[in-house]
C-alpha cells in the first residue's frame, strides 16, 4: 500500500491546522506589504489523483500563474502556488498600483513579476516554516520560480519522481482576504505538495505522532 492511501482525515485536519497557521504568518507579512489588512485561511485540505487535480485547477490546458521551488532537508520534494491568472492580475495591479498590469499580455513588466515572486516567498516560506515547526522535520525551501503557462507544463516538473510510485498529490487550498477592498475580497489559490518517494514516509510518520497525541485520540 502506497503511503498516499494510508493518509486520513484525521492527517488532514492536521494538516489544515498547519496551514492555518502558516496562513495567520502570511497575512501579517501580506498586510505589512500591502499596507492593509490581509485575512488568510485554509478552508481545507486534501489528497486528490493526478486528474482531479488538473480539474481543481481548470484542466491541463489552463493558463495560469505558479509559485513553484523545492523542498530540501529532511522532506524533499516540490511545491507549487498556482492563481488563476485574473486573480493573479488582480492581485498584482493592487499592489503595484498599476492597472493595466497582465501576466497574459508580454511583456510582463519586472516590477509585477518581482511582486508575484515576492508573494510566492511569502506564502510558500510561512506554510512550510509551520509545517516544519509542527512536525519536528528541517524543511528548507529553495527560491521560488515564477512560470505563466498552461497549468500542466508547471505541475510536471514535480510529477516525474512522484509518479514513480503513487498518483496522488496533497491539495491546500488558500484563500486570501482583502477586508478594504471588494475588488481583492476573495483570492482563492491551491498549494499542491509533492513530496519525493522518499519523503512521504517522513510526512506521514510526522503527522501520525501528531495525529496520536490530538486531544481526541486520548
Amino acid at each position: 500500500m502506497e503511503y498516499s492511501e494510508k493518509i486520513t482525515s484525521l492527517h488532514l485536519d492536521v494538516l489544515k491546522e498547519i496551514g492555518n497557521i502558516g496562513a495567520a504568518h502570511a497575512a501579517t507579512s501580506l498586510s505589512d506589504l500591502l499596507n492593509k489588512k490581509i485575512d488568510m485561511q485554509v478552508p481545507n485540505v486534501s489528497m486528490v489523483s493526478f486528474e482531479e487535480m488538473m480539474e481543481i485547477s481548470g484542466g491541463a490546458e489552463n493558463v495560469v500563474v505558479g509559485i513553484f521551488l523545492r523542498i530540501e532537508g529532511d522532506v524533499e520534494g516540490s511545491m507549487f502556488f498556482i492563481l488563476p491568472i485574473e486573480q493573479a492580475n488582480n492581485f498584482i495591479r493592487h499592489l503595484i498600483q498599476d492597472p493595466a498590469f497582465d501576466f497574459s499580455n508580454p511583456p510582463v513588466s519586472e516590477l509585477g513579476l518581482s511582486a508575484m515572486q515576492e508573494m510566492g516567498n511569502i506564502l510558500s516560506g510561512s506554510y512550510l516554516s509551520a509545517l516544519s515547526d509542527f512536525t519536528g522535520l528541517k524543511i528548507y525551501p529553495t527560491v521560488p520560480g515564477l512560470s505563466i503557462d498552461m497549468f500542466g507544463a508547471i505541475i510536471s516538473i514535480g510529477l516525474i519522481e512522484l509518479s514513480q510510485v503513487s498518483d496522488h498529490v496533497i491539495v491546500i487550498n488558500t484563500t486570501i482576504f482583502d477586508e478594504e477592498n471588494e475588488n481583492l475580497d476573495f483570492v482563492p489559490g491551491h498549494f499542491y505538495l509533492l513530496p519525493d518517494p522518499d519523503s512521504f514516509a517522513s510526512i506521514f510518520n510526522a503527522l501520525s505522532s501528531i495525529a496520536a497525541e490530538a486531544p481526541n485520540n486520548e
